[in-house]
């Protein structure tokens, strides 16, 4: 029953919608990250590596053994190092991405936090929190003032 009553809590509280809002959103934005990164900036870059796979770049230690028929006998041994080179350049691609995504949004978000910007609303807790600090310079220059006479 107390396991039971702990999850109740955790659910009411909030944590449990933050956390599937999180994963939904998540999930969005790494699809829109996918297709920004492959359909969007690697077109272009395979035109500057003019179409080279990279997929099929590999180190072959040891040839396949065929017999007569065709049939392998003994596999290739080879160090598939372009598939890997293949993943580093989808990590770059993704991380740079990323960070251009999150540079904007930052942007947006510092845009509509500056209480002095009349062309983006503020959020009404940053205006609370901007006229709290106005209402108290207000009164430390008043305290300052008799303080002085």
């Amino acid at each position: 029953m107390k396991l039971l009553k702990e999850f109740k809590e955790f659910a009411v509280k909030g944590n449990m919608m933050d956390m599937a809002i999180g994963i939904i959103i998540g999930a969005a934005f790494n699809k829109v990250i996918d297709v920004l990164a492959k359909q969007v900036l690697l077109p272009p870059l395979s035109l500057l590596s003019d179409g080279t796979n990279f997929q099929d770049k590999k180190l072959i230690l040891r040839d396949a053994l065929l017999d007569e028929s065709g049939a392998v006998i003994t596999s290739e041994v080879a160090v598939e190092y372009g598939a890997l080179i293949e993943v580093f350049l989808d990590f770059i691609i993704i991380g740079f991405t990323v960070f251009i995504v999150v540079k904007a949004m930052n942007r947006l978000r510092n845009k509509a936090q500056d209480t002095k910007d009349e062309t983006v609303s503020t959020p009404k807790d940053i205006e609370l929190l901007s006229d709290l600090r106005n209402l108290m310079e207000e009164q430390n220059r008043l305290l300052r003032s008799q303080v002085s006479k």
